[in-house]
């Protein structure tokens, strides 16, 4: 099992070194659908600047890493929102349950969705008087299941839609990923293959200037995207822990990055956490903090964090974690 990991984490490291140093890579722009599947979830993630697949051991992992959520400590319910960019508003729900010590389930919803926008023509620029909206949302279902004291492993399949005024695309799409602990003090590494899946094109039909309908649309692949993360904890005691971690991210539409981040924690109480993406045209430093508040029988960690954007401004995650003993 030990070998076969590493040769497979050996042939996907080489297919994605193969394409981070050509800068080639931004001319992919554009050419998958479905972009909020892009968009992550937790103010943990968000303040190590997305640094998180080696990380995710809570219900985040259900969007991250679905071997992490066998991970988690107990089962867990997660509520994020992200107040995104463009006055676009990123919601995400999910769940796990452990029905076994090494097996566990997840449940999770994401929703996009902005003001309704006024219709326009080429003879009526200020507007018709009608409205038209944009939505997505997504359901997922996971799997995950710890195969060794050191390998996890899980899959999500996950059900797709994108509204578009009276145009609809549907699709699913599946999530993969692995955990391993090398056995080296806390080093692990993880691997995660999301939104992999066939093409979504709209159905629908619109009319036209002149009375002429269209009917028939281009399809597209969805944002398949490609991380391999390492973390480790170099200073950790009963009082004070260190994690860090980096990444290695490659989409399907645009450049290889990389980002990076830490996180300090306080009797596993207090947090602040730092992160930084390198190679991305727009998004740079990230950071946030969190707090968890013992109440009995469960655990409730209120996440900030903060994403910065060069150009269009700003986005800011809040999430609430619900761990049940």
């Amino acid at each position: 099992m030990r070998k076969l990991l590493f040769i497979w984490i050996f042939l996907l490291f080489a297919e994605a070194k193969a394409q981070l140093f050509p800068t080639l890579g931004g001319q992919r722009a554009g050419i998958s659908a479905v972009q909020f599947l892009k968009i992550g979830v937790g103010g943990r993630a968000t303040s190590l600047g997305d640094a998180f697949v080696a990380i995710a051991n809570d219900a985040s992992s259900l969007y991250w890493n679905p071997a992490g959520a066998v991970q988690a400590e107990g089962n867990e319910i997660l509520f994020s929102h992200n107040s995104w960019v463009a006055d676009i508003n990123h919601q995400f729900v999910g769940g796990i349950y452990h029905f076994s010590h090494n097996d566990a389930v997840g449940l999770s919803f994401t929703s996009l969705n902005m003001d309704d926008m006024p219709v326009t023509t080429e003879f009526m620029p200020f507007g018709t008087g009608e409205y038209f909206s944009f939505s997505d949302f997504a359901i997922g279902v996971t799997y995950s299941r710890q195969m060794t004291e050191q390998f996890s492993f899980g899959a999500t399949i996950r059900y797709v839609e994108e509204t578009l005024d009276k145009l609809k695309m549907r699709g699913f799409v599946l999530d993969l990923g692995t955990l391993y602990w090398t056995g080296l003090g806390t080093t692990r590494f993880a691997v995660a293959i999301t939104n992999f899946g066939n093409e979504f094109a709209p159905d629908g039909k619109v009319l036209l200037w002149g009375k002429r309908e269209k009917s028939d649309w281009q399809s597209f692949s969805p944002p398949i995207l490609f991380r391999m993360g390492f973390a480790f904890e170099p200073y950790q005691t009963e009082t004070h822990r260190i994690t860090t971690s980096v990444q290695l991210n490659h989409p399907n539409d645009n450049s290889e990055n990389v980002s990076a981040g830490v996180e300090y924690s306080w009797k596993e109480i207090f947090y602040a956490r730092a992160g930084y993406k390198f190679n991305v045209d727009e998004q740079n430093f990230s950071f946030g903090t969190g707090l968890t508040v013992p109440l009995g029988i469960a655990k409730v960690t209120f996440d900030y964090g903060f994403a910065n954007f060069e150009r269009l401004g700003s986005a800011h995650r809040f999430s609430i974690l619900l761990a049940l003993y």
